[in-house]
């Protein structure tokens, strides 16, 4: 009997996780990176997939083992490369694929390529679990601790590494797992191990680089950008943060100016054009130490609140190449705060291209900081004029509904209540985006100030409003305090000269609306009134889109969709109107039942011909098989955690987004975090498990610790739901490194005893049905695929903290129905 291969199944777990967040990194270049959900549910279909073609084949696959997982192991390290060079030749293209019937079969196609690695891997994990039932625990304990590493590993490899060169890393680590295995299997092929680890040294020098080199969509703005005759890629850096790209176009100069008046007579100065992931354009301006030349900036809507304040101590959110700050300096801000997630943007501007963008980050009075808004804002004591929220995404991406699915804290109540805490007397908020039409993004900005002013205690918001729009731009103003008349003269003024609608101030008459940028009724005054009236829910119900407010709970504040609309805007697909749908919430629910119908056939198909079998056996042997468990109970079982321990998971995530500062961070540590303590928790179990009696008396025992470690879950949830809020916020000042280590704490005992459930139910299966095994593993990964997905849809419409909640009544239902 061979030794079980416990490393080689940490190594090979780590490298499919690893797989898993490359591959969200790798579509976030070539599409968008709302396909995250795709990798998620590839991934946890593969598994699924797998345990159910292990039940099916399971004798035949045990007596085989070490060849079997050796070889499962090395196809997974082969087909990881492979398979995405081959997704990245189809011609995949997410705008059409509400209107082309092509696209939903090419995005299948690439759904089945990048599904065989995973089914290759899990193929080799479950078996393990087949072959060796009586160790359960302990390759449960295994398998998550090296999910866990997997995911810090990849991360932390991804700011060394190009998203290429990592996924060569985890091509080796899938073959390097097949040679460890047959090394701790003893297996007779003396020299398989040498050859294996010679293929994953050889492999990536021997294949073309442009094999595998990135491609992406011919929609991004980067891909349309390079279309120019001339354009050229002349700096470009990578990590877990984002592909960051500077492009100049020496022969058409480019002219970034979001929602520039066309009253303006000047032009921007020489500029190169920077993107994130191929996307979210911002330009790095030429400046010299010259105020005239950025004399464009005031024709902008964003200028606003330096006509109505003097000398501002100012707070840039989302700096990006600095032209926010350009702008301050021209208005002769006193002081200037800026902060930037990227570092590499930082970098760029004032390291490798200083000599073109003259060190704005090192201009009297400005400051930089590296760092994600929200977090950076909470942790500070100090008090501003004028906070600025830049314009931080792409207007072809928000207004194609591409960021639907994004979480933003950016613009929650909470985050509105922060800033406005951060002003000084008289000091004003201002946020600007995109117009899109009709209007929704700056209707669900104007009703979070609102609600954020309520909260606070204000007695009469409309006494502090301020929103005027472009053509192509809208900014907001929010003021700790009324506005003067003198402002309100001021406001007016800026808007005539530029041809800006006034849109909103207080005592502000409809015949004043609406005068440049003509729409076919005053829709923004309208609206605005209607959110400041008595009728804001009766307005907010009719409207069709969703404006209301976004908070930390549901921080989902680019979705809009909603159901009753969906005829009315598709009926409207020969005016150009799909992409008002904001698809990427359809195209999630169709992921949603995409998953569900493959998770339920992979479920109930193999029971069925399991079932079959064992009738047969029984009759042939004379036996009625009355002391198994109900296939439907196991079912139930393994369907109640593996939503459980997703929910909770993903819920927890979201909950330290804003502690540690980037989502990156939480998916990282927060990850790591739950799975190593997860499989901790699952040897503690089998210890406690394997110290106690025999027979009866151990069926008791297992039901009693899987009570014990349900109820602990419960109570930490609970407690974490009420009281983490607040310990967080007080904790923010931290530095990060500790800030991380609080966050492990905080995650470990919860962790340790979500680890317990799916050992103990596995091994109570294996007990009664050997068989059953590889099946029950099938149902826990594919319930995975549906949480994954459905976890986000719970979100949007309930969130977070119902999510939990959720979480833990199938934790209870699971508990009592324990097979």
């Amino acid at each position: 009997m061979p030794a079980v291969p416990l490393f080689a199944l940490s190594l090979l777990s780590a490298a499919a996780l690893g797989y898993e967040i490359l591959l969200m990194r790798l579509f976030s270049i070539i599409l968008w990176h709302h396909f995250a959900y795709m990798m998620i549910s590839v991934a946890l279909l593969g598994y699924g997939a797998a345990g159910a073609m292990v039940a099916l084949a399971q004798r035949w696959l045990a007596h085989r083992f070490t060849a079997v997982f050796a070889s499962g192991a090395a196809l997974f390290g082969l087909c990881s490369v492979a398979a995405f060079a081959l997704a990245q030749q189809v011609a995949f293209n997410p705008l059409e694929i509400l209107w082309d019937p092509r696209q939903p079969l090419r995005l299948l196609v690439i759904y089945l390529l990048l599904f065989v690695p995973f089914f290759c891997a899990a193929t080799s994990i479950c078996l393990t679990f087949t072959r060796f039932v009586e160790q359960i625990p302990r390759i449960y304990g295994f398998d998550i601790l090296g999910a866990g590493l997997g995911s810090l590993a990849i991360i932390a490899a991804l700011f060394v590494l190009a998203p290429v060169d990592a996924l060569w890393l985890v091509c080796g680590a899938g073959l390097a797992s097949a040679a460890l295995a047959c090394v701790e299997c003893r297996w007779h092929r003396r020299f398989l191990p040498a050859v294996l680890l010679g293929a994953a040294l050889v492999l990536p020098a021997a294949l073309p680089r442009d094999w595998v080199a990135l491609k992406p969509s011919e929609y991004k703005e980067l891909s349309q950008i390079l279309r120019i005759r001339d354009a050229r890629v002349i700096a470009e850096s990578s990590s877990p943060l984002g592909l960051v790209t500077i492009v100049e176009t020496p022969s058409i100069p480019l002219r970034h100016a979001p929602g520039l008046s066309l009253n303006a007579t000047m032009e921007p100065p020489p500029q190169l054009a920077v993107f994130t992931d191929g996307d979210g354009l911002s330009a790095l301006n030429h400046y010299d130490g010259r105020r005239e030349p950025l004399s464009y900036l005031d024709y902008l809507t964003s200028a606003l609140p330096y006509h109505l304040l003097v000398r501002p101590k100012t707070l840039v959110l989302g700096s990006g190449a600095g032209a926010d700050v350009l702008q301050a300096l021209y208005h002769r801000a006193s002081a200037i705060d800026a902060v930037e997630l990227n570092p590499q943007v930082i970098d760029a501007v004032q390291g490798r291209l200083a000599a073109f963008s003259g060190k704005p980050y090192s201009a009297p009075g400005v400051r930089v900081f590296a760092g994600e808004a929200r977090s950076f804002i909470a942790g500070r004591a100090g008090r501003y004029d004028l906070i600025q929220v830049a314009l931080l995404d792409s207007f072809s991406t928000s207004s194609a509904g591409l960021y639907a699915l994004s979480e933003s804290y950016l613009y929650t109540v909470e985050g509105f209540e922060d800033y406005l805490r951060h002003l000084n007397a008289g000091g004003m908020l201002a946020i600007t985006r995109w117009v899109t039409l009709p209007p929704r993004d700056i209707l669900k900005l104007f009703a979070t100030a609102i609600v954020a002013m309520e909260n606070a205690g204000v007695p009469d918001p409309s006494r502090r409003l301020v929103l005027i729009r472009g053509w192509k731009t809208a900014t907001l103003i929010v003021r700790n305090g009324e506005f003067s008349a003198a402002q309100i003269d001021a406001l007016r003024a800026f808007c005539r000269a530029r041809s800006f609608d006034v849109e909103y101030y207080p005592g502000m008459q409809a015949a004043e609306a609406n005068r440049y940028n003509v729409l076919d009724k005053p829709h923004v005054f309208d609206a605005a009134q209607a959110l400041l009236g008595n009728g804001r829910d009766d307005f907010q119900a009719r409207y069709k889109f969703d404006v209301r407010p976004a908070t930390d709970d549901k921080p989902y504040f680019f979705h809009f969709f909603k159901w009753r609309s969906l005829r009315e805007l598709a009926g409207l697909k020969e005016q150009g109107g799909l992409p008002l749908l904001e698809w990427g919430y359809p195209v999630l629910i169709a992921t949603l039942l995409q998953a569900s119908a493959a998770a339920l056939i992979l479920i109930l198909l193999p029971l069925w011909i399991l079932r079959r079998r064992q009738r047969v056996t029984a009759r042939e042997h004379g036996a009625s098989g009355t002391a198994e468990p109900s296939g439907w109970q196991i079912a139930f079982y393994f369907l109640a955690i593996g939503f459980a321990f997703m929910f909770v998971e993903i819920a927890f995530i979201q909950k330290f987004i804003l502690f540690l500062g980037h989502p990156l961070y939480a998916v990282a540590v927060v990850l790591c975090a739950f799975l190593a303590f997860a499989g901790l928790g699952s040897r503690h179990s089998q210890r406690l498990h394997a110290s106690g009696p025999a027979g009866p008396r151990r069926v008791r025992d297992r039901r009693s610790l899987l009570a014990k470690a349900v109820a602990a879950v419960c109570i930490v949830c609970v407690a974490y739901l009420a009281l983490l809020p607040l310990l967080l916020r007080l904790m923010m000042p931290l530095p990060d490194p500790v800030k991380i280590g609080v966050c492990v704490l905080l995650v470990a005992p919860l962790a340790f005893a979500m680890g317990m459930p799916f050992p103990l139910g596995l091994g109570r299966t294996a007990a009664s049905s050997e068989t059953l095994v590889p099946w029950a593993w099938a149902i826990n990964a594919c319930a995975s695929v549906v949480a994954a997905v459905l976890a986000t849809v719970l979100a949007i419409h309930l969130g977070f903290t119902a999510v939990v909640l959720i979480a833990l009544v199938l934790y209870v239902g699971a508990a009592l129905a324990c097979p």
